[in-house]
């Protein structure tokens, strides 16, 4: 059967896992097929350690690049490990991030270059991309006051950059989407959790090939 890759976007505080743990429960008991849930970085035990290393706080003095690459390494691991084995299985894969992530957050808020992140992340991925993309637009200034208002002092590395980085990332995020009208779906993350979720159900439901749906 076939498979069919999803990937949520966002900027930090756009509610993503929130609303992805919401909408994969409204449309699994669609699916004819097996689904898997996962993330970035993450989604195997080699790219889970990665993430943690990434992530973690103490690590303030990590380059640009090595950030950049450090990301890809856990896309790569992710890969062969579980992205490979599901699309071959025919599965529905739902995934919390994935390379746009690293074209907008290194890309453009790094300075890097979307297209040298780009590059090294073709290499990671063999080429894969997603089959649909959902972006939950928020401003950075309102998503990094959720973060704050939820888990103040709980902040990872990235969540802790000044607004100027995230508002960089933002900026990237429109110019990804931009690229990919046909690939990646826009929805106002300002809204109600419940319309949120509502609205990305529905772009799945008109997207998704109908032969992955039951009658």
């Amino acid at each position: 059967m076939k498979s069919y890759f999803i990937s949520f976007e966002g900027p930090d505080g756009s509610g993503k896992s929130t609303v992805l743990e919401q909408v994969v429960a409204q449309i699994a008991p669609q699916l004819k097929t097996q689904y898997l849930v996962t993330r970035e970085p993450g989604g195997s035990v080699i790219a889970e350690k990665i993430r943690q290393f990434i992530l973690d706080p103490a690590n303030e003095k990590m380059s640009a690049k090595t950030e950049a690459l450090l990301y890809a390494a856990s896309r790569s691991q992710h890969m062969k490990e579980t992205i490979i084995p599901a699309l071959k299985a025919g599965k529905v894969i739902f995934s919390d991030r994935f390379v746009d992530s690293s074209l907008a957050y290194q890309g453009a808020g790094r300075d890097l270059g979307i297209a040298a992140v780009k590059q090294i992340n073709e290499f990671a991925t063999n080429g894969i991309e997603p089959n649909l993309t959902i972006f939950l637009d928020v401003k950075p200034q309102v998503g990094l006051a959720r973060i704050s208002k939820e888990r103040a002092g709980q902040e990872d590395r990235l969540e802790q950059e000044k607004l100027a980085f995230h508002q960089k990332v933002y900026q990237g995020y429109q110019e990804i989407n931009q690229s990919h009208p046909d690939r990646i779906k826009v929805v106002d993350a300002n809204q109600p959790v419940n319309d949120v979720v509502k609205a990305c159900v529905r772009i799945i439901e008109n997207c998704i090939p109908r032969e992955l749906l039951k009658d």
